[in-house]
């Protein structure tokens, strides 16, 4: 391969590399003394060393290289670094390239700008030692490993003019979710969507280990990649000029490669029988801790585990002191920033200008970028009913005609896509296939229905790809929604937290303009898997929502058709939250006409007239969340009217989880006042909640009632069996509350042991009857509500 880079170009790139290189060492390790005008002393030294060495050096490589591809062919491209932990060098980088004093204008670009840099840097009140949002060009914290490359394909999709340049780490290759990724080049359409880079950074150890693909051949790493549907091109080498003119040739390659694959696809246009491509990736192998020292206290560092965090450590050791300002001198710094500490000219001209330089690219910083969707009056999609309880209806498939249409609006923007795994028509939301079918770029075979190349359906077994897709897409600027079975939405819980983070985080960052809400819609829910039994019973998502910051989190559950529509709209139309909806799919009693539902729904929760009968003095309240806990509710409204015929009973339904906390603790949290309106200060309140009974308590416990407020939901007891006795197995069925309600009424203490022999006697019926018959007893599977 002839030499990409002229001599004169080849040194310059060199020195590029230097100073990000000497910039990140001076980030991990300066507090002072920035151009080391003076001799090193141990005042200049952080008292405190955190960040990560190991891998900044390849990754200021990669950026120096990006750079002048981006430079020379004038391509839109932004990163996303997996080795997050390199956060010093990616800040080393945009500072360079000018991005980070335009986002940070205290941080200028001279001497004082760099003390003010390096002090910065895992400091208290500075920045983190991640790839964080406070990072410009980033949408990827990588704190945590494994999502780099989801994250890359959920921004290139629907940006043809987009490179995503993903920089895997050897180490997060190890995950599964990352090892899922692979697959997403099976969901990229070259015709519409932009395109992703992998470059995999092999340098060869963890934090005290060996990484399983630096230390498999190069056949075998071959084999895999090519199996996952990639063209992989090696640079490989520990010496700076030849390392330079490999990885420069080899970009060229893969661009052009690029390029031509493009061109093939937008030529043939979206055809169904189009080829898949096989995408080039790169694979790069460097020493960990390259250029840094070599050995310290006679033990290898470069190259080694040792140079993973910080290679040289204990400066009560007076060698060490030398050790660092050698190396740190190494780099020859008045090479690269001139007296007044301004990087060079000839050097700083090598970067890209405006936003075409990656900290800057408007895609990492997608709020700029977010037109809001078109969107249906949701109105036009209600179940009309000319009482409560007079319809029964599948409420996710009433929503799936108006998330139809929501699709059928914006197809021109490309800017709304649903995913979810496998599960689409489970979830009753097949309508929007009349629309837009499964994104598919492999083989599609005549019996498969709905697959399309240009599909807006997202579709994959594996719920980090659904996640980790969205989350990309929304981080640049676009809309969607995530359906998921309810019970295994929990395998994506680790890469919520860090979605929290971040919009908690960049909610305190000016320039981080706000994004699409993260919505979750989650059915086949614990109440209606009584088919599938105990592994698919788990409503323990809502508890890991609740736990994150307030003013990011909400929990909906809508308890009929009309409310989820209402629901689901105002989901679609928020900002910068995370949204969770819990609705069944199962043909259930609807309740609300639409104006009552969008009436509730904006007050989070309120009594239900046409269910109580207590003028204003209740014996009890009757409160529920969730569908199911709605229907028995109601249901044991029916009953204790028939035991005890003058009792009066407030009926209260919660939409909106949270405002069940006081307003101190959550935005939507009702006043003392108002809930005291709803809840009593001194009435039992018998709760049925549709998952764990510790989170209505934890919700309410600085609340005047709270101690009277009994919460009944799941508590771990589930199989196969009917639907009515999944609730009788977690003491939420309809016999259960109202027998709950007696007990709790100081004046019918006479009615107890009646009533609890009548429900004893009831439950035996119950299992009797469903043991012979295989379905639930005619009382319970044809009850209706009636005024």
């Amino acid at each position: 391969m002839p030499n990409s880079l002229s001599p004169d170009l080849l040194q310059k790139m060199h020195a590029y590399w230097r100073a990000a290189n000497y910039l990140s060492v001076g980030q991990i390790y300066l507090q002072d003394n920035p151009l080391l005008d003076s001799p090193l002393r141990l005042e200049h030294i952080k008292p405190r060393l955190l960040g990560h060495w190991g891998t900044t050096p390849g990754l200021n490589f990669l950026y120096v290289h990006l750079n002048r591809l981006i430079n020379e062919n004038d391509l839109n491209m932004m990163y996303v670094i997996g080795p997050g932990h390199g956060g010093p060098g990616i800040v080393a980088q945009t500072y360079l390239e000018g991005s980070y004093t335009e986002r940070y204008p205290a941080i200028e670009r001279n001497r004082n700008g760099l003390q003010k840099l390096f002090r910065q840097f895992s400091w208290p009140s500075g920045i983190p030692s991640h790839v964080s949002p406070e990072t410009p060009g980033s949408i990827h914290e990588g704190g945590e490993l494994g999502y780099s490359l989801v994250h890359a394909y959920g921004a290139a999709f629907d940006n043809p003019d987009l490179i995503v340049a993903c920089i895997i780490g050897d180490g997060e290759a190890e995950t599964g979710a990352l090892a899922a990724s692979w697959h997403s080049n099976k969901f990229l359409n070259p015709a519409r969507d932009g395109v992703v880079l992998p470059i995999l950074h092999l340098n060869g150890f963890k934090i005290a280990n060996p990484t399983v693909l630096a230390r498999i051949s190069r056949q075998e790493l071959t084999d895999l990649m090519r199996g996952y549907g990639y063209e992989p091109h090696f640079v490989e080498g520990d010496d700076p000029a030849l390392m330079h003119q490999s990885l420069a040739g080899t970009l060229d390659t893969v661009l052009a490669k690029i390029r031509q694959i493009q061109d093939v696809a937008c030529s043939l246009g979206p055809a169904e029988t189009q080829k898949r491509p096989r995408w080039p990736m790169i694979v790069l192998r460097t020493p960990k801790g390259w250029t840094g020292p070599k050995v310290v206290d006679g033990k290898a560092v470069e190259g080694t585990w040792r140079a993973h965090q910080v290679p040289i450590a204990d400066f009560k050791n007076p060698e060490h002191l030398r050790q660092l300002e050698e190396w740190m001198k190494s780099y020859n710094v008045h090479e690269l920033f001139d007296e007044q500490g301004q990087f060079r000219g000839e050097l700083a001209a090598l970067a890209p200008t405006g936003h075409r330089r990656m900290g800057s690219n408007p895609h990492a910083n997608g709020g700029e970028l977010l037109e809001p969707l078109t969107m249906p009056h949701f109105h036009d999609y209600a179940l009309e009913m000319l009482q409560p309880g007079s319809v029964k209806a599948e409420a996710t498939r009433v929503l799936g005609s108006f998330l139809r249409d929501v699709m059928k609006h914006n197809l021109d923007k490309k800017n709304f896509r649903l995913f979810g795994p496998d599960e689409t028509a489970s979830n009753r939301l097949e309508a929007v296939f009349e629309v837009s079918g499964k994104e598919w770029m492999a083989d599609i075979e005549a019996l498969d229905v709905d697959l399309s190349v240009d599909g807006r359906v997202m579709e994959v077994l594996s719920e980090h790809l659904c996640e980790g897709w969205l989350e990309g897409y929304l981080l640049t600027g676009r809309h969607g929604l995530f359906s998921c079975y309810e019970a295994f939405i929990h395998i994506i819980d680790s890469m919520l937290n860090q979605h929290a983070k971040w919009l908690k985080v960049s909610k305190g960052i000016p320039w981080r303009k706000p994004i699409a809400s993260l919505n979750y819609l989650l059915t086949s829910h614990v109440w209606r898997q009584d088919h599938n039994g105990f592994s698919h019973q788990d409503p323990g998502f809502i508890d890991h929502v609740a736990n994150k910051k307030s003013d990011i989190v909400r929990i909906y559950l809508p308890p009929d058709a009309n409310c989820l529509l209402s629901v689901a709209d105002h989901c679609l139309r928020s900002r910068h939250y995370i949204n969770v909806i819990v609705a069944g799919k199962q043909p259930e009693w609807q309740w609300l006409d639409m104006d009552a539902a969008v009436r509730h729904c904006a007050a989070g929760a309120g009594i239900w007239h046409w269910a109580s009968n207590e003028s204003g003095d209740p014996d009890v309240v009757m409160a529920c969340a969730g569908d199911v806990p709605t229907l028995e509710t109601l249901a044991a409204v029916s009953v204790l009217r028939t035991y005890v015929p003058d009792i009066r009973i407030r009926v209260v339904n919660v939409v909106d989880l949270m405002v069940l906390q006081p307003v101190s603790e959550h935005p939507h949290g009702l006043e003392d006042h108002d809930f005291d309106a709803l809840f009593t200060i001194d009435k039992p309140v018998i709760f049925a909640f549709h998952g764990y009974p510790t989170m209505i308590h934890k919700l309410t416990y600085r609340r005047h009632n709270h101690h009277n407020i009994h919460v009944r939901g799941y508590k771990e007891e589930g199989t196969t069996t009917t639907p009515f006795d999944m609730v009788v197995l977690n003491n939420l069925d309809r016999y259960q509350l109202a027998l709950d309600a007696i007990e709790r009424i100081p004046r019918l203490n006479h009615e107890v042991e009646t009533a609890r022999a009548r429900y004893r006697n009831t439950i035996e019926r119950h299992k009797r009857y469903i043991g012979e018959h295989g379905d639930d007893m005619p009382e319970v599977r044809d009850w209706r509500w009636e005024l």
